[in-house]
């Protein structure tokens, strides 16, 4: 019996140790989630224009019997299934994003106890400001390596398809298009919608490469693997 509970003991503190981990990867997702809707908050709390998905989700809406809010859900599926097209692994942190990021920021929304914002200048520092806190989120989230959020994603796809060109530029090419198509639908377009565009890719760029961060870089693990390393190798 003393032989039996010394060979199983080794098996049992490795497997709760791998779950301690998991656990505390799992956090660092969420922490970054939340960093990152507070972030999305701010920028809609500028009152100067859509952001580029925005504009994007707003055009499609207009056009179609879903709403925003059921729009943005399909635009998020669309990007997850072109994210696996391309064989992106899809992480857990792609899931969380998806399902809590848009009710963490109408959570910000609800509870903001300042009046609807009319100055500009403020608008600016705002909106520059959520982009900063942004990118901050995707670090920490994406540091995690349990995927990336649905619109994350398609930009590191898109990355990893030119791997020359900085991030920050993928980023500014790709809601270039989206705005563009939401604006063609009819989607408003204002002075913070053209400083999404350029203004949140800048500061990507400038941002990450002080920090040397790059996430085209990073080794995510699919909800198979995730759940697969519990039993196999450590993270």
């Amino acid at each position: 019996m003393i032989t039996r509970s010394k060979r199983i003991r080794p098996h049992s503190t490795d497997f709760e140790s791998k779950i301690k981990i998991l656990l505390k990867k799992l956090f660092q997702v969420l922490l970054g989630l939340f960093i990152y809707s507070f972030g999305v908050y701010l920028t809609i709390a500028a009152n100067i224009g859509l952001a580029p998905w925005d504009c994007f989700c707003m055009g499609i809406s207009q056009h179609t019997p879903q709403n925003y809010g059921s729009t943005m859900v399909l635009v998020s599926v669309t990007a997850i299934l072109i994210q696996l097209l391309f064989r992106e692994r899809i992480g857990f942190a792609t899931i969380f994003d998806a399902l809590i990021t848009g009710r963490l920021t109408q959570f910000f929304i609800d509870i903001s106890p300042y009046p609807e914002n009319h100055s500009l200048w403020l608008g600016i520092v705002l909106l520059l400001l959520g982009f900063l806190i942004i990118d901050l989120g995707i670090y920490v989230y994406m540091s995690a390596e349990l995927g990336s959020g649905p619109k994350d994603g398609l930009m590191i796809v898109i990355g990893k398809k030119l791997p020359k060109i900085p991030i920050g530029i993928i980023g500014i090419l790709l809601w270039s298009a989206v705005t563009l198509i939401g604006w063609m639908l009819g989607s408003s377009v204002g002075i913070g919608t053209l400083l999404s565009i350029f203004g949140a890719g800048f500061i990507m760029h400038i941002f990450y490469d002080a920090i040397g961060f790059e996430p085209r870089k990073l080794k995510h693990k699919s909800l198979k693997e995730t759940l697969k390393s519990l039993s196999g190798k450590c993270f």
